[in-house]
């Protein structure tokens, strides 16, 4: 069965921030100049909002340019950030509030909001598809196309009803191609067609290395009377200092008497022994955070890597006939932890680009060169720059001086200190063998703050088709057992979130099995497999979590 085709002006694939920021803007851009345009999003959720996953404290710098009225409208931007509050968590019942004035002046929120990123996204698309976007939900877009003279010519969505054997199952139905005079790839963190964009285009040759972050979010309903709506909570030190690792967590205290809870691991870590869930869950007993959490109810659990590299690690985001932005080129900017407002705008920025093109009869497939000068001319790309030694400098120097550091280049020099540090190591290359590290053993859940992964997998409402292809692909079959469980233990079984890689005994020794319906789609094991052996590829649309209120 051969597939169907249509033909847009403008395809985006993923109905996050960037996507449906830039499917607005397209559309305003076409009413202004009184011109026909046809945009359609695919998102591989079951609904927009069902993969999207963040804190979130958002600011709203972009959305204030994409619409300007916004609380006219209903934006779901309900609680207004009232108190920031930063942390060191010095063990595991000690803490140390540091004074607001030395604090690095991006994590400030004045002005921020707490949001769910999820609602916020299916607000997005309402508005997208008022202004004549066609918004496609339950569509994984599994393969870009490319024209014959190499350009990108639009992509093609899975095909469904495929079984585990790869044969064609009685509902099976081919994938539609998708071709457009632009294609936007806006997957958000380590999407993998960008991954296999950035590969074949070679668009970050002159970049640092990417450096991730695994973020693991809880939503609570807690007792009212410890509620306090607005409050900010950052923090960073035990436990992931005990285990020699970085990140930090958050504690924010949403409307209707909810709080959200999570950890960022960094994911340079080098003990193989470390579990970023575990951590998270070890972390929740730590008096600042149980106290909040006690006589509570966790609701929702989720997953998802962030892209932490900043500006150094920025690849090129122009290619014949196509675009990559938001978290899928890395605009995340680590030192405001906060990633909605620059994706929005890349977005933007990109619409306005293809438009100016457009507008000029161009008829697709040449290097949106607008775009980059677009970009350099930006708040974003400022905003960026001035952030970029924020990560470097708590790599190399650690948290206390690197924090040092950063309070000098934000607070004194407005991110604009006459040097810039990079850290230009891999972060999967950085496990250390097994026989060089202790090994951590973590305190089994108690069922009240802490929980084990298959329940917390249950609160994602995750969901995959029992009988399809494994959507997690090994490049050889014999390295997980052969290669990483002499050397490193199989990290894959502690890194993932959801249970999803297991080491069994079986007749002829240990098997590696991958639980593929597990999946939460957060990427950790397509970045963190120290043999980068696993490929993280589109499962069935609609396969994944469905984040209700994240």
């Amino acid at each position: 069965m051969s597939r169907e085709s249509m033909e847009f002006d403008v395809v985006i694939v993923g109905a996050g921030p960037a996507g449906l920021s830039a499917a607005c803007r397209l559309m305003q851009q076409a009413q202004a100049a009184e011109q026909e345009l046809t945009v359609c999003v695919v998102e591989k959720g079951s609904e927009v909002g069902a993969h999207i996953l963040s804190g979130a404290v958002m600011e709203t710098r972009a959305l204030d340019e994409l619409f300007p009225d916004w609380k006219e409208q209903g934006a779901p931007l309900n609680t207004a950030v009232t108190e920031d509050r930063v942390v060191m968590l010095k063990d595991a019942e000690r803490v140390t509030v540091l004074p607001n004035a030395v604090v690095p002046k991006p994590m400030h929120n004045d002005g921020n909001y707490i949001v769910s990123l999820g609602n916020v996204c299916r607000w997005l698309a309402e508005q997208a598809e008022a202004l004549g976007v066609e918004v496609f939900p339950g569509f994984a877009a599994a393969e870009v196309l490319f024209n014959d003279d190499g350009s990108v010519k639009g992509i093609a969505t899975g095909d469904m009803g495929v079984t585990a054997d790869g044969e064609q199952g009685p509902n099976y139905m081919p994938g539609m191609e998708l071709h457009a005079k632009y294609t936007l790839f806006t997957e958000g963190c380590r999407g993998h067609l960008g991954k296999q964009l950035i590969s074949r285009f070679k668009l970050d040759q002159d970049a640092d290395p990417q450096h991730y972050g695994i973020g693991i979010k809880e939503l609570w309903d807690i007792d009212p009377a410890k509620h306090k709506p607005g409050l900010v909570v950052h923090g960073s030190g035990w436990p992931l200092s005990e285990a020699g690792a970085s990140g930090g967590f958050f504690l924010y205290h949403t409307d209707n008497s909810q709080v959200v809870v999570g950890l960022i691991t960094d994911l340079n870590y080098s003990n193989p022994w470390l579990s970023p869930f575990d951590e998270f869950q070890r972390m929740k007993h730590h008096p600042e955070i149980s106290a909040v959490l006690e006589g509570g109810k966790r609701v929702s659990y989720g997953a998802r890597a962030i892209a932490k590299g900043g500006f150094n690690a920025l690849p090129k985001m122009t290619m014949p006939g196509a675009l990559l932005v938001g978290c899928d080129a890395g605009t995340l900017n680590f030192a405001k932890i906060k990633g909605t407002h620059t994706a929005m705008k890349s977005g933007m920025l990109a619409a306005e680009a293809i438009s100016t093109a457009l507008l000029a009869g161009d008829e697709g497939g040449r290097d949106l060169s607008g775009y980059t000068d677009a970009f350099k001319n930006s708040w974003l790309y400022d905003e960026l720059y001035r952030s970029r030694n924020f990560g470097p400098a708590m790599h190399k120097l650690g948290t206390w001086l690197g924090g040092a550091f950063n309070y000098v280049d934000q607070n004194w020099f407005g991110g604009k200190i006459p040097v810039t540090l990079h850290d230009r190591h891999e972060d999967h290359a950085q496990l250390k063998p097994v026989d060089q590290v202790s090994k951590i053993d973590y305190p089994k859940p108690d069922g009240v703050l802490s929980f084990d992964k298959p329940s917390s997998v249950f609160l994602s409402n995750t969901n995959h088709e029992e009988d399809q292809p494994c959507h997690l692909q090994l490049k050889d079959a014999a390295i997980p057992i052969a290669h990483n469980l002499p050397l490193f233990a199989e990290p894959a079984q502690r890194f993932c979130p959801a249970g999803v890689y297991e080491v069994v005994e079986g007749d002829d020794g240990p098997q590696f099995q991958i639980n593929g319906q597990n999946c939460v789609h957060c990427k950790t094991c397509d970045i963190k497999d120290p043999a980068q052996n696993i490929t993280w590829v589109v499962p069935e649309g609609m396969g994944g979590p469905n984040y209700p209120n994240m």
